[in-house]
């Protein structure tokens, strides 16, 4: 069987000076149902770096791998392969007694907020448990946990209820006082407005801007909706099918995107403007995206992009510069403006 990873970045590729995270062909290979079945693909060598104070936003379909991704990075699932380097240190197989010291400089925030909370404990608990771990008193716990509560706009007064006795934006702003507790650098927010309405969403990503802005954090946002990443993130990495098949400056990205596929993407993007939204191209996929238990040889887009040729039914492209001059990186044999 023919073992394929995310291609690495073609010659001449300049990384940025000292990220604060930098991953590098990351995979995660789930085993096939049955003992003759293939693996299931979820990261295919995945690679990327996050400076200090930046967001970079990881966006793509449901079931390309972005979640898994951000799930590798804070250490819930152990790498198939790969690395995940914080602060220049190889974190990604360390022991549980050698992460407990790094545990609080890398945290996240879960999708779903009332699914993260332990509804057995009160949000006074819930907050200060990071911080019991590390070895705080509870005395120094519970004052840090009300601090927190202002911090995210909560009733420090209401730190004795339960998370059921919360909204569902509540919930959220719990889960990101506890993310917050032990003052880490970087948060990995996976979907973090998605199971919210579209009015409680605007307030946590304005929360989120602001808590950036005033403790410097730095965060990997992890994302479908578009409109969302476009206004939060500094760089978008595109992901399809286990790998990044663009990444660059979300100006560039947006203003003119290289891969067939977020060209797609962005073109399903409602536009604020009714004779805009009714005059523009809109690109249709075919088909449903491949299974990640059996990929397609080549370019794994090319069973669904409007230009594919014979290269790209036999050849996975690298991920290279768009065009001289930019930073942007693109895996498509024929990209949009070359």
């Amino acid at each position: 069987m023919t073992t394929r990873s995310q291609p690495k970045l073609a010659a001449g590729h300049r990384t940025r000076p000292e990220p604060l995270l930098s991953v590098r062909d990351l995979t995660m290979h789930f085993p096939g149902r049955r003992r003759s079945s293939p693996p299931v693909r979820a990261v295919d060598g995945v690679g990327f770096d996050v400076a200090a104070g930046e967001t970079l936003g990881l966006v793509g379909e449901s079931g390309c791998g972005k979640s898994t991704t951000g799930r590798m990075i804070v250490r819930l699932l152990e790498p198939t392969s790969g690395s995940v380097s914080y602060d220049g240190r190889d974190i990604s197989h360390l022991s549980q007694r050698e992460l407990k010291p790094l545990r609080k400089d890398v945290q996240m925030v879960f999708q779903d907020p009332h699914s993260s909370l332990n509804p057995r404990q009160t949000v006074a608990r819930i907050i200060s448990d990071p911080l019991l771990v590390q070895g705080s008193s509870a005395a120094d716990a519970r004052r840090r946990a009300v601090e927190l509560m202002e911090l995210v706009g909560l009733i420090p007064e209401h730190i004795d209820r339960y998370p059921h006795e919360f909204s569902g934006g509540q919930a959220q702003r719990i889960g990101i006082a506890r993310s917050l507790a032990t003052g880490p650098r970087l948060l990995v927010a996976d979907e973090p407005v998605s199971a919210l309405d579209v009015s409680v969403q605007a307030q946590i990503v304005n929360l989120m801007e602001r808590l950036q802005g005033e403790l410097g954090l730095a965060y990997l946002f992890i994302a479908h909706d578009l409109s969302v990443v476009k206004r939060v993130c500094d760089r978008v990495a595109v992901m399809y099918l286990g790998r990044i098949v663009e990444i660059g400056t979300k100006e560039r990205v947006y203003a003119a995107p290289a891969h067939p596929y977020t060209r797609a993407l962005l073109s399903a993007v409602p536009l604020p403007d009714p004779a805009a939204e009714r005059s523009r191209e809109r690109i249709t996929l075919l088909g449903d995206p491949p299974s990640p238990a059996a990929p397609p040889p080549g370019c794994t887009f090319h069973p669904r992009c409007p230009k594919a040729q014979e290269i790209c039914r036999t050849e996975a492209p690298l991920l290279r510069i768009a065009s001289p001059g930019e930073a942007r990186q693109v895996a498509c044999h024929f990209p949009e403006g070359a």
